[in-house]
């Protein structure tokens, strides 16, 4: 027999979370709070018909703002609708080219029911490039660079019929960069796009367009978080550091697979077996072990506080050993962004998720300078340092305010200390309470003070 809810009156209130919290999950999976509208839409614009088919242009919009895909880039899978054939292709090949046993003479590009296009690579000749191809898959965000933000390929499709009434659009689109994580919806017929000339005299227009609109969840990227944050003040002692397992937890530390200790005598082979590994798939990250486990740590310390400003320093430090992080990004909620003044090595750029409020930057390296972050060693890390004016209005170093409310590193949430955690305003008092040296020496005092009264 179930027990009635008026009987547990005190477990409600957790249970009313959970379920609140489990279907916001379920509902939301793919939703950027700092990003809403976010995605990586892919454009298919037929430009010829064919006697047996058409030519089309694939472009790759990435709309995100900061989340971008870096080596070894995307892959993008569809399937056919019919028994259609790629008789060739520039600015990108298939991986597969599957059985075209059954043709004579004129061989296609690729006879898979489900082909799966890569990027070309750089220095591809020029005569198999199309606009905005050949940059290995990789894709910048949006705000960092539109311009590389785009890539392109185009394809000779056969069997697939010669007019608008007779072409069926491809199903089921997978876009991996290059792991899990987008979810495609369907292809959907849309306004034929217009294209300029380069002398910008002409305008032409697709016969033809439809589209593709990917989204991103970290929930189906990747099990556990990538990065976490750690806290510290020039007001106090305590490091508060990255919650204990926020990446995973060292579940045997004999394992080189799960993490490597930096004084340990067999780490260049362990770190060249997994290079090797990484190369060929997309594999779990080597990291340095460390009670997060994390494979980037980024730390927040309050440095000074003037009159009038206050200044912090961030250092991005990366644990993993067989990943260099090109063209990253550091996303930032606090709200004193508003009244940032200035900032050190770093390029910047205010995203303001919420309309009017400004409190969300991104940050990100200098191109040739810091825009690499190197893999786990001496040269491992990046910093900055921000300086905000204060308003006094607003301005307080009190309960937590001079920390950030929210990081993301490369478009990935970063696990935050709880709240209780972050170091304490000396006028605050001590969540630690008492040592036993001040009670020993407060002790010590009072049998000093009734020696010499009664001496």
């Amino acid at each position: 027999m179930a027990v009635p809810i008026y009987r547990l009156p005190s477990f409600f209130p957790l249970l009313a979370i959970f379920f609140a919290f489990s279907t916001f999950l379920a509902s939301t999976e793919a939703y950027d709070p700092l990003d809403p509208n976010g995605n990586i839409t892919v454009k298919w614009d037929v430009i010829n018909w064919t006697p047996d088919g058409y030519v089309a242009v694939v472009t790759l919009y990435n709309f995100q703002q900061y989340r971008h895909i870096q080596a070894p880039g995307w892959s993008l899978q569809w399937k056919w609708a019919k028994k259609e054939v790629i008789w060739s292709m520039l600015g990108g090949q298939t991986t597969e080219q599957g059985d075209c046993s059954r043709y004579k003479g004129n061989i296609p590009h690729c006879c898979k029911r489900d082909p799966t296009i890569v990027d070309l690579l750089p220095g591809t000749p020029y005569n198999q490039q199309i606009a905005n191809c050949c940059k290995g898959g990789v894709l910048n965000s949006w705000v960092q660079d539109p311009v590389t933000a785009v890539s392109s390929f185009q394809l000779s499709v056969g069997a697939a019929g010669t007019s608008n009434k007779t072409v069926r659009l491809p199903k089921n689109f997978t876009l991996k960069a290059p792991g899990p994580g987008y979810t495609c919806g369907p292809a959907k017929i849309v306004k034929p796009s217009k294209f300029i000339s380069a002398d910008k005299r002409r305008v032409t227009q697709a016969l033809m367009t439809w589209n593709v609109t990917c989204t991103y969840s970290q929930f189906l990227a990747q099990k556990t978080p990538t990065c976490c944050v750690s806290l510290s003040s020039f007001y106090n002692d305590t490091i508060v550091s990255c919650p204990k397992c926020s990446c995973g937890c060292q579940s045997n530390l004999n394992d080189p697979q799960s993490c490597v200790e930096p004084n340990s005598p067999h780490l260049a082979s362990v770190v060249t077996g997994a290079s090797s590994r990484s190369s060929k798939n997309n594999v779990a990250p080597l990291v340095q072990c460390t009670s997060h486990m994390c494979p980037i740590r980024v730390h927040w310390h309050v440095k000074i506080n003037y009159k009038e400003y206050w200044r912090v320093k961030i250092t991005i430090t990366n644990f993993n050993y067989v990943m260099n992080y090109t063209n990253w990004n550091l996303v930032v909620q606090h709200p004193n962004f508003d009244n940032l003044t200035q900032i050190f090595s770093f390029n910047y750029k205010s995203i303001n998720p919420y309309g009017t409020i400004n409190d969300t930057a991104i940050l990100w390296g200098v191109k040739f300078y810091n825009d690499l972050l190197m893999q786990a060693g001496p040269l491992g890390n990046v910093q900055t340092e921000l300086l905000f004016q204060k308003d006094q209005s607003t301005f307080t170093f009190d309960k937590g305010w001079a920390f950030p409310r929210r990081i993301y590193f490369n478009g990935d949430n970063c696990v935050m200390p709880p709240p209780e955690a972050y170091p304490y305003l000396p006028n605050t008092g001590s969540k630690h309470g008492v040592t036993m040296f001040t009670m020993l020496l407060l002790i010590s005092l009072t049998l000093l003070s009734f020696h010499h009264l009664l001496t």
